[in-house]
């Protein structure tokens, strides 16, 4: 990319910025991408999915090819840089102020995150090669349902398989197979994914489902908006939000459904494959499909958010 053009995308207005790389770099863009301001991305070819995000305050240069999954977001004060390619699976994560060297291929797999000020490398040198010291290059794979928390440090040339999870200020020095969990300096199994990974029935989805709707009533109606919410029986929730009525109610995988109130805002959280949705409703996300609609109404947005901070839960969208 052009310098200059590299510096007119950085301070253009977000909406701009897609245009520019349109028209003058011919980005693949999907729909509902992003790019935040005072960000700037550059790249051989350059491609971001439909949903996808890069946070403001990020600048990502590279040589070879960039490509960024649905719904996958790139965090603030994030640096890339390098010669090689960046793929970035969908739903994937790369958290605040991390830094990748990808000089070599980095590849982050699907529903796959890396914490806050993880640093990944594919090239480590600085003592000079021709008086004898070592360098080493290799591009980093990461695999599919991957968490690497907060401060890990990677290596070049290693390859983490799927669902695995690296403790936080962890140094992986060496691969890590599949299924899983490790840390330390050097990273090191310390247990199997199969053994700390519970099997989900709908009634414990249920349970879960219940359970963060109480967390969020607690954590961003009461303590965010300073709104005190009437909980019923079977869970669902009754408030008023800037002055319009709302009600949040779970719809199980079995038993009998709430009563659902027309007269309020409907926001559905289903478990249940064999049932149809009122005409009423005004959003809802269902755990099946793990599809949701767009968050139009402001209390969904916050729903949907939560969801995906707090839980590790992402939706694609139904339309």
């Amino acid at each position: 990319m052009n310098p200059l053009l590299f510096v007119l995308v950085f301070f253009a207005p977000p909406p701009i910025k897609l245009w520019l790389l349109r028209t003058f770099c011919g980005a693949q863009i999907g729909r509902g991408a992003r790019i935040g301001w005072f960000a700037a991305v550059a790249a051989r070819h350059l491609a971001l999915g439909e949903a996808s995000e890069i946070r403001s305050l990020t600048i990502i240069q590279c040589g070879g090819d960039l490509h960024i999954g649905r719904y996958a977001i790139v965090s603030s004060f994030t640096l890339v840089y390098g010669a090689g390619d960046l793929i970035i699976g969908e739903h994937a994560y790369v958290g605040p102020q991390s830094l990748i060297n990808c000089d070599e291929p980095v590849r982050l797999g699907r529903y796959s995150a890396v914490g806050a000020r993880t640093m990944i490398y594919t090239h480590g040198s600085f003592l000079p090669f021709t008086e004898g010291f070592w360098v080493r290059f290799g591009g980093v794979t990461i695999g599919d349902y991957v968490w690497c928390a907060a401060g890990v440090f990677i290596h070049p040339g290693v390859t983490i398989g799927d669902e695995v999870f690296i403790n936080s200020r962890s140094v992986v020095t060496g691969n890590i197979a599949s299924g899983t969990v490790a840390e330390g300096f050097p990273a090191q199994p310390i247990t199997t994914m199969a053994r700390v990974r519970r099997n989900m029935t709908p009634r414990r989805v249920d349970a879960a489902i219940s359970q963060m709707l109480r967390h969020f009533n607690e954590a961003i109606l009461a303590r965010q908006y300073g709104i005190s919410a009437e909980q019923d029986a079977a869970g669902s929730l009754h408030f008023t939000f800037r002055g319009a009525p709302y009600q949040i109610c779970c719809i199980p995988a079995a038993g009998i459904i709430p009563p659902l109130d027309p007269a309020r805002r409907l926001l559905l959280l289903i478990n249940r494959s064999d049932w149809q949705p009122p005409a009423a409703v005004v959003a809802q996300a269902d755990f099946i499909s793990m599809q949701s609609d767009r968050e139009h109404d402001p209390v969904f947005h916050e729903l949907i958010q939560f969801f995906k901070r707090y839980y590790g839960i992402q939706f694609r969208y139904r339309n």
